[in-house]
């Protein structure tokens, strides 16, 4: 019996030193946050990551921040929808839920490089919003759809800290995240 404990004990150490040696030596998670220089006088840091909807429909979320020569253009979320399932309202408003009584509301707007979207794609001005956001928690976009539905979508803390990340950004950094 004392050999097969001493056995289980060894074995039980060399399992945890093992997942410590793992950790130790894996490598930080990358951010998917990125700067691009899109023409002269013009720099955009974005965000964008994959979310699904209650349904399990996927949909693709951007935030993007763009100056034109030095000069703030807008905090914006891009939310684009499977075709033909993600049909947005884009009159109606984006509401923006944290897990407490907190609820923001984001109107459409579209960026100056932008003319209209495809009908499965929605844009809001989310700069207020971001601005009242103290540190990465979840939240739930509450996404209006054309049938007079809604989608909701479910933001994990890390991508909310890459929004934060985006925002917290300035038009004199030149450094690619």
């Amino acid at each position: 019996m004392s050999h097969l404990w001493r056995a289980l004990r060894l074995t039980i150490l060399a399992l945890l030193l093992g997942c410590l040696l793992l950790l130790a030596l894996a490598e930080p998670a990358m951010a998917s946050v990125h700067t691009y220089h899109e023409q002269p006088g013009q720099t955009t840091y974005r965000s964008r990551q994959s979310l699904r909807d209650q349904n399990e429909v996927a949909w693709q979320a951007t935030v993007f921040k763009r100056y034109r020569e030095g000069h703030l253009e807008g905090v914006y979320l891009r939310l684009v929808g499977f075709p033909g399932q993600g049909l947005v309202d884009r009159q109606g408003e984006l509401s923006v839920q944290t897990g407490t009584a907190t609820q923001w509301a984001a109107v459409p707007s579209l960026d100056s490089q932008t003319q209209n979207l495809p009908e499965n794609v929605a844009q809001y001005d989310i700069d207020t919003i971001l601005s009242h956001i103290q540190r990465p928690g979840p939240l739930t976009l509450v996404v209006p759809l054309a049938n007079g539905t809604v989608a909701r979508l479910v933001v994990a803390p890390y991508i909310v800290e890459e929004w934060l990340n985006v925002y917290s950004f300035n038009g004199d950094s030149e450094a690619a995240v």
